[in-house]
């Protein structure tokens, strides 16, 4: 009896624990299931979507796509050089009707769009104001500067930013523009001396804009147009070429791969260069901007205690010409990297689409005496006749056909020739759906062919511009600078310049087109410009 109760209890004790270990077993995988549930549902829920955008954006017209890779043969398979014409000619076959096409580059898909009323709805919603992820390759060099930023970050940066940029402020550059066009008209006058049947005019005036911005926003000139070989001007143009080479060769997108090459080790040896550069001058500014305010305030105190008088000079002292730097470091908020990245942002935002402005614009008006003449015929009128004297900022407004030229040659060679977005919702255009997530290229350069709004649009016609032929014409048909919340804050600047320099030129040199502009092949890097340069033949004016 004993001996069957002890069994009984012992059968009893093993079923108690073997029913405690299955139920703590069964505890411990709970929490496994649940991960491996919530993984399966995200990843149909990615399903759903990935099928709905594909079946959004295969509503678009496009060119036929393989499996897998898409159109990415096409892209990404040939002559580089001929890609920015292959986008241009597929946007032409697919989207001629409604300005939208789609192309697929792999898995990535891409919606072109080319007619105002369509790039209103994107480029006018406050919302929608991320850039495409091909902006992630300059964030290395300018951080989250106002061209790379996401929006949270952009939207207090460029409030903060916004004053630097006040007409008061772009007077006290005049005078900058002006130095650094007359060495630009030094470099030209010796070029043409050493190749009488032409030369490119691009580097040389890419050179005067980087020592254009690079004294304004640093108030450090670099010398560029004097030392084109000095180790920062090297290291601009190369990590430019990098970032050029990394955008066309999707292979090298993934930093995984980019960072085993060649490439990568250029690219880091000139970043190095250019925010040792930029972090020292930040430094040496700050420190004059501090001793400065000292001297101001020692110098008011001196004041107080002599009744109030001050002097002249001491006045003087007070109107020192500020460089952007200055005007971010004093009264931004921002901090000493933010600063750098705004700096670096402003000179390579800014040079290189300027410099391609100007080249353009100067080889435009070479190419048609008659429209030369009559900006010239505007420069005398408005500076009296001398051709010596600089003209003033008021001067400069008032050369209002030169301003036509300009924004003319802006049309059709915008130096942005394609705007990227992308999409954080779905944008409705016309009977089109383009579904969050999805990569927005506004084409600008075909944007501004628009032959319904541009009639004959290949033709360089100045007069479109005239206050009476602009009245009724759709606010996003002409967008070099963008447009909508996130336009180019520079714009104002920009067009000041390249009125001081062009005028500059003009009073100096008649300007003569060398190649034809048929024969002119296009390249879409980081800038629109000519592969083989835009030849130019001076002569010096009486």
């Amino acid at each position: 009896m004993d001996h069957w109760l002890m069994g009984s209890e012992w059968r009893w004790t093993v079923g108690r624990l073997g029913w405690t270990h299955s139920t703590s077993t069964v505890a411990m995988m709970a929490p496994l299931v649940g991960c491996c549930l919530t993984v399966l549902l995200l990843l149909l829920l990615v399903k759903a979507r990935r099928a709905r955008m594909v079946k959004l954006i295969e509503q678009i017209p496009g060119p036929f796509c393989l499996p897998l890779v898409g159109n990415g043969l096409q892209i990404n398979v040939g002559c580089k050089d001929e890609l920015f014409d292959r986008i241009i000619a597929s946007r032409k076959l697919y989207g001629r009707r409604q300005g939208i096409s789609r192309v697929w580059n792999g898995p990535i898909p891409y919606v072109l769009i080319s007619k105002a009323s369509a790039v209103e709805p994107i480029l006018s919603n406050p919302k929608l104001v991320e850039k495409s992820n091909d902006y992630e390759y300059m964030k290395a060099w300018l951080g989250n500067g106002l061209l790379t930023s996401p929006g949270h970050i952009w939207h207090p940066r460029r409030k903060s930013l916004t004053p630097a940029f006040h007409f008061k402020i772009l007077s006290d550059f005049v005078t900058i523009f002006q130095n650094q066009a007359d060495v630009l008209i030094e470099k030209l006058a010796e070029a043409q001396s050493e190749q009488p049947d032409g030369f490119n005019i691009v580097p040389y005036v890419t050179l005067c804009a980087l020592d254009i911005f690079c004294e304004t926003a640093m108030g450090c000139p670099v010398y560029a147009q004097k030392n084109s070989n000095s180790e920062y001007v090297r290291a601009h143009k190369q990590i430019g070429q990098v970032i050029r080479n990394r955008l066309q060769k999707i292979w090298l997108h993934p930093d995984i791969i980019f960072k085993r090459t060649r490439e990568f080790q250029k690219h880091q040896e000139c970043l190095k260069v250019l925010h040792t550069f930029s972090d020292r001058v930040v430094r040496e500014r700050k420190e004059q901007l501090n001793k400065r305010k000292q001297m101001e305030l020692d110098q008011n105190n001196n004041n107080n205690n002599n009744n109030g008088s001050s002097t002249d000079a001491d006045d003087g002292s007070r109107k020192k010409q500020l460089a952007f730097l200055d005007l971010l470091l004093e009264g931004s908020g921002l901090s000493d990297l933010a600063i750098r990245e705004e700096v670096d942002t402003f000179i390579i935002g800014g040079h290189d689409t300027t410099a391609a402005a100007m080249a353009w614009i100067l080889y435009l008006l070479g190419a048609d005496p008659v429209l030369q003449d009559r900006v010239l015929h505007e420069i005398d009128s408005v500076m009296g006749g001398d051709r010596e004297r600089r003209p003033t900022m008021q001067e400069l407004n008032e050369m209002r056909y030169l301003e036509c030229c300009i924004k003319e040659g802006l049309r059709l060679f915008p130096s942005i020739p394609v705007i990227g977005r992308r999409l954080t919702e779905d944008v409705r255009v016309d009977s089109y759906t383009i579904p969050a997530g999805t990569t927005a290229m506004i084409v600008v350069y075909e944007l501004h062919r628009d032959p319904a709004i541009f009639p004959n649009p290949d033709k360089y016609d100045p007069d479109r511009f005239l206050p009476e032929n602009c009245l009724g014409r759709h606010p996003y048909a002409y967008i070099p600078f963008s447009a909508g919340p996130r336009n180019c804050i520079g714009q104002k600047f920009a067009i000041l310049e390249e009125k001081s320099v062009i005028s500059a030129v003009l009073r100096r040199f008649r300007v003569e087109a060398v190649n034809r502009r048929e024969d002119v092949l296009l390249l879409c890097d980081l800038v629109l410009r000519p592969k083989d340069g835009l030849i130019v033949r001076l002569h010096k004016r009486d």
